[in-house]
């Protein structure tokens, strides 16, 4: 097996980023997201880093996971923390530690990173086996819950 590579996705990325992203939601939340819409989000991140970065996990040059970070300030801590989303694995790459990895790849350059105060990321409440992978990187749940008003006319969860 090859090694894996671990680098900031390209604009060459974008279809496989939005497939894997699609795949994610409907596994995961049963959400069907649109393919449009979607990979158009993906392209806006990959030419803009003001929106976030993603990081690929590559294998033999193949995408086989990624990671999307974005940021949030907090006036309490006077630091960015780095939120984890659009997390996915590919079904084959699963159980060989290329989330275990790419977690830990990241976390180095969070914590490399003048002004980074943490890590975040927000897991469906029924996603038991993500909750368990990310206790075993180190976080702990947090008090918090999530809330949103969502005007974009996506599908609600699990439709």
């Amino acid at each position: 097996m090859s090694a894996l590579v671990i680098d900031p996705a390209t604009a060459a990325d974008a279809e496989s980023i939005a497939a894997n992203n699609a795949a994610m939601a409907l596994e995961t939340e049963g959400r069907r997201l649109d393919a449009a819409v979607l990979l158009r989000g993906v392209q806006r991140v990959l030419s803009d880093p003001a929106r976030g970065v993603y990081y690929a996990a590559r294998r033999g040059g193949t995408v086989v996971g990624q990671m999307l970070i974005t940021r949030e300030w907090s006036d309490w801590r006077d630091g960015w923390f780095w939120w984890i989303q659009s997390v996915y694995v590919s079904p084959a790459a699963r159980g060989a530690g290329v989330y275990r990895e790419l977690h830990a790849w990241v976390e180095g350059l969070a914590r490399r990173t003048p002004g980074v105060c943490g890590l975040r990321l927000y897991v469906d409440g029924a996603n038991t086996r993500a909750q368990e992978v990310y206790r075993a990187m180190g976080m702990t749940r947090t008090d918090y819950l999530l809330y949103e008003t969502d005007w974009s006319g996506a599908p609600a969860h699990g439709g």
